[in-house]
């Protein structure tokens, strides 16, 4: 990809980022990009961080160990910030321990125990996001809405972990407007769990390339877009 492709995707994902919290009455800031950097090298990443994005999102281990590993933490005039936004196998979960800022994907009990294991025995901990599956589709992960609150005081047990808050993934539309009822659900259910998660409020990662900006009306801290910036995968 030309330099100056992504830097015009870029902006303009940043433009339309800035322009949904004004229409929403919220401050710009409070919103942050994940670029949803899965299955592109690492020169894509080196080029996007050179034009100041800073949060790249990862959704297999693998992938995410071979670029922690070749690009760290990057540089100080750079720096990067590592989500894994995938799945998490447990046997797995070893490998995201001292690599990642935010796992957004907590989604069972077992998950939840087997990290605690290894960050006990790394002495470190770990920002989580919930997922939650609003759609109520049997193909996604998630916490099924109705057990959340059951599985939040479960966690409490996990001192290691640190719920900052939810992550969901919307239905499939051609109009975002059809998911709005899901990210709200998704805002409603952290209000009723907000005096338990870490920080002053919890985040709420949700919306995409195609629903961004209907995620960021409905209360997004967090939106994952890759195809945007990137290109087709």
């Amino acid at each position: 990809m030309q330099a100056n492709t992504l830097k015009e995707r870029l902006d303009a994902i940043y433009d339309r980022i800035a322009a949904a919290a004004s229409t929403s009455g919220r401050e710009v800031a409070d919103v942050h990009l994940i670029a949803v950097s899965k299955t592109f090298p690492e020169e894509a990443i080196v080029a996007a961080s050179a034009l100041g994005q800073r949060a790249f999102g990862e959704n297999k281990v693998q992938e995410l160990v071979r670029k922690t590993n070749a690009l760290g933490r990057g540089t100080e005039a750079n720096p990067l910030e590592w989500h894994h936004i995938g799945h998490l196998q447990r046997n797995k979960a070893k490998d995201i321990v001292g690599r990642v800022d935010l796992l957004h994907a907590l989604d069972s009990h077992r998950l939840g125990q087997e990290l605690q294991k290894r960050l006990a025995a790394a002495d470190s901990y770990l920002d989580c996001l919930i997922q939650v599956n609003v759609s109520g589709e049997y193909s996604k992960f998630g916490i099924d809405p109705a057990a959340l609150d059951a599985f939040v005081d479960t966690l409490s047990d996990y001192d290691r972990l640190r719920i900052r808050g939810l992550m969901t993934l919307a239905s499939p539309a051609e109009d975002p407007e059809q998911v709005r009822p899901e990210m709200a659900h998704l805002r409603c259910l952290s209000e009723g769990i907000a005096d338990r998660c870490t920080g002053q409020q919890p985040l709420l990662s949700m919306g995409m390339s195609g629903d961004f900006e209907v995620a960021i009306s409905e209360g997004a801290t967090h939106v994952r877009i890759g195809s945007a910036i990137f290109g087709s995968r």
